[in-house]
């Protein structure tokens, strides 16, 4: 193999992120002949309704998954928290990059935290989980739908029409714009969604040649990590529909991760927690899903896709 095909998407970000795919794969195969396909999905196309009202996440993918079974590109390169719990037959991730920094980014002109924003301000973001995670800590403030991407997100929030919004950190990083960050929101203030900062590799599950070389740029503690993460998410059957958090933590070989499902407007919250030894990263993860939805969660999760169904 001498020439390897990338599907992403065409937004300046995920541009970013499979170029930089490509350069820690060039790294690992010198001579590899690397270039970007960039497509467009219905989920860049799609910017005037919550993620949650047209078919979620996955509008992002789906493209480039098709685009990888027929045989249009070798591998996708994606955010792990667009990728659904299960992954369509015949596809699998088997390497996932370094992860960057998980945590929700606080942007304003005016206030320094949320606790700083008075009753009646407009805080911006298209996650249900920031939206639940907010509402829940600052009830009197107006969470308001925001979607694009970040550029766009942005210049609505220069424009005025928030007082604040929240975006992943990872992104502005990657995009040089850090310096819009105010505030880097905690785990304890914004548990992260369920891979939020990693960069995931798919490609076809028979693909042997290309799965060792994806194998070769896999960091392992933040495999452990997503694996745990996703675990929990799969036992919950989690979607964008649904305000679902999961992060994981290690230190050494102990792991820990906390979850969180929720009802929208913060009314409603179930946590769990578990701490374990790092090969036991999908069990924890699994039993995380188990606690949460045995202390409330199921009963959260079913009225939420009889509301969506």
């Amino acid at each position: 193999m001498n020439r390897l095909r990338i599907a992403t998407r065409r937004s300046k970000l995920a541009l970013w992120q499979a170029q930089f795919a490509a350069d820690q794969l060039s790294r690992a195969r010198p001579g590899l002949a690397v270039e970007l396909v960039p497509l467009s999905t219905r989920g860049d196309e799609f910017q005037s309704a919550p993620l949650s009202e047209i078919g979620g996440k996955g509008l992002f993918i789906k493209e480039l998954e098709r685009a990888i079974l027929a045989g249009e590109a070798d591998i996708a390169v994606h955010s792990m928290k667009d990728l659904p719990a299960h992954l369509p037959d015949g596809l699998r991730v088997p390497a996932v990059l370094a992860r960057h920094d998980p945590r929700d980014a606080f942007i304003s002109h005016q206030y320094a935290s949320p606790a700083d924003m008075p009753a009646g301000s407009v805080l911006g973001t298209s996650s249900l989980r920031r939206q639940c995670l907010m509402k829940q800590q600052y009830p009197q403030l107006t969470v308001r739908f925001l979607r694009g991407n970040v550029q766009t997100r942005l210049a609505k929030l220069d424009a005025g029409e928030y007082d604040a919004i929240i975006l992943a950190a990872s992104g502005l990083d990657r995009m040089d714009l850090n310096e819009r960050i105010r505030r880097r929101l905690s785990p304890e203030e914004s548990l992260p969604s369920v891979g939020q900062g990693t960069i995931g590799i798919e490609c076809r599950e028979d693909d042997h040649e290309i799965i060792e070389l994806l194998q070769a740029v896999n960091d392992a503690e933040t495999w452990t990590r997503t694996s745990a993460e996703r675990a929990m998410n799969a036992t919950l059957e989690g979607s964008c529909s649904v305000p679902i958090a999961g992060y994981a933590e290690l230190d050494g070989q102990a792991l820990r991760i906390r979850g969180m499902v929720g009802w929208p407007d913060g009314s409603q919250v179930v946590r769990a927690e578990r701490q374990g030894d790092a090969s036991e990263a999908t069990a924890l993860g699994d039993a995380v899903g188990r606690e949460i939805l045995a202390a409330g969660g199921r009963e959260i999760l079913k009225r939420l896709a009889e509301d969506h169904g």
